[in-house]
């Protein structure tokens, strides 16, 4: 269990003040001037031997992603995006950092921006979160008052800025060419890769898209040194997470914990246990509604990081536990994602924009049971269509959920349609 000295958002309840007062008396803008001061390199090194993976749901290394931005300018001004669009359902963690401890983002993103040589961060927001925007604005305009960021951020003769940019509640927008194409003005619709944001990102310049809690947590790991992050958790799987568990649990909350917890000792130490008991558990979705749920027999021992999580077929995501006791109807769940996942489609690929409609149509027969059981083997057959067809991963994320269901629950669907076929016969 993470003990308290190690927590990095230690306001993460909202029990003291999110301003510039609370902050620092919490440690942040602490020697900020002397992290700039190491210079570009050294952060990146640092960050490297943290070993931070993306907080977004990817996992992708977060000090080697940043070593991709240019070294040398070729005239373009290099850019940091943070993605607060937070559209994942389940995910509620990157709304509670804004709201309650603004500031560490903040500086993040100032440390950030300097090691990419960055002239400026734009913060995309879910249009939503209109609360956790005001607080943002508060604080970035209390550190540009204070000196801590504009033309000579913090003392350090580095000029930088933060800016927050208001979505309009897309969760294709999550994604992040489409969140670069919506900050520019345009629909927010995914970009073919390559060219990469690296290279070619917002306004045409290179950018660097991170997540809220990977950009937040910066200036902790540089003030404590990448080796104490290193050697929190497991091995590749490092540092401490954030966890949001919802659904069938006794104390639904957010957790800050080290990676690699167990499943189970995080729900019942947190989360006040499962409804009902352990025993009661029928399913879970570990890493918000995108990745393949588990059945209780995995639960029972698996430990929450990302390369445990795939070993099992699914994945750590956003860290976003969704619970589901004995009383679930399963299909109906999965049936309302697919929902979701149609309606959210940006439509600009056909299997995607074709596809999310179809499963969501079969599924709503498969609910009912009002389908065939070569149904469920021509609905495998088109998620696998779908999947690693598109342009960005919104068609992976509808069809991994009904390749879940299958894999673990197919003998509860087909005993649903047999049981509507005999209930329609006898009448």
């Amino acid at each position: 269990m993470l003990a308290d000295k190690d927590r990095i958002f230690t306001n993460l309840y909202g029990f003291e003040s999110p301003f510039l007062d609370g902050a620092k008396k919490r440690g942040d803008w602490d020697g900020t001037k002397k992290i700039i001061a190491r210079g570009q390199d050294s952060i990146i090194d640092e960050m490297k031997e943290s070993g931070l993976r993306g907080r977004g749901g990817a996992g992708f290394p977060t000090g080697l992603k940043w070593s991709f931005m240019p070294k040398e300018s070729d005239g373009r001004p290099s850019y940091l995006v943070v993605n607060a669009d937070e559209g994942e359902p389940g995910t509620c963690k990157d709304r509670e950092i804004m709201r309650h401890d603004p500031h560490k983002l903040i500086e993040g993103c100032l440390i950030a921006g300097f090691a990419m040589r960055a002239i400026a961060a734009y913060i995309y927001i879910r249009g939503e979160f209109v609360h956790e925007a005001n607080v943002l604005e508060q604080a970035i305009e209390e550190a540009r008052a204070a000196g801590l960021l504009g033309k000579d951020a913090c003392g350090s003769g580095y000029a930088f800025d933060v800016y927050v940019h208001r979505g309009a509640g897309a969760y294709i927008c999550g994604e992040e060419t489409a969140l670069i194409e919506s900050l520019e003005g345009k629909k927010g619709q995914p970009r073919l890769k390559p060219p990469f944001p690296a290279n070619v990102g917002v306004f045409g310049c290179p950018t660097t898209v991170n997540n809220v809690e990977s950009i937040a947590v910066v200036p902790t790991i540089l003030r404590r040194g990448g080796s104490w992050f290193a050697g929190l958790g497991r091995e590749n799987n490092t540092g401490t997470k954030l966890f949001c568990i919802s659904g069938h649990v006794n104390n639904p909350c957010n957790v800050e914990e080290e990676m690699g917890i167990p499943l189970r000792e995080l729900i019942e130490k947190h989360a006040g246990g499962v409804r009902g008991g352990w025993d009661n558990l029928l399913a879970i979705i570990p890493g918000g509604s995108s990745v393949h749920m588990i059945p209780k027999s995995v639960c029972d021992e698996v430990l929450m990081d990302f390369d445990s999580l795939r070993a099992e077929g699914t994945g750590l995501g956003t860290a976003a536990v969704i619970v589901m006791d004995k009383s679930t109807d399963l299909v109906r769940a999965i049936t309302r994602l697919s929902a979701f996942y149609k309606h959210e489609s940006c439509g600009q690929c056909t299997p995607c924009r074709e596809g999310t409609g179809w499963m969501w149509r079969v599924m709503e027969r498969l609910a009912t049971g009002e389908a065939e059981i070569e149904e469920i083997d021509m609905l495998l057959d088109v998620t696998k269509q779908i999947e690693g067809h598109t342009i960005c991963a919104l068609g992976d994320a509808a069809a991994w959920p009904i390749q879940g269901l299958f894999r673990h629950f197919r003998p509860e669907v087909e005993a649903r349609i047999l049981e509507y076929k005999k209930t329609h016969e006898a009448a």
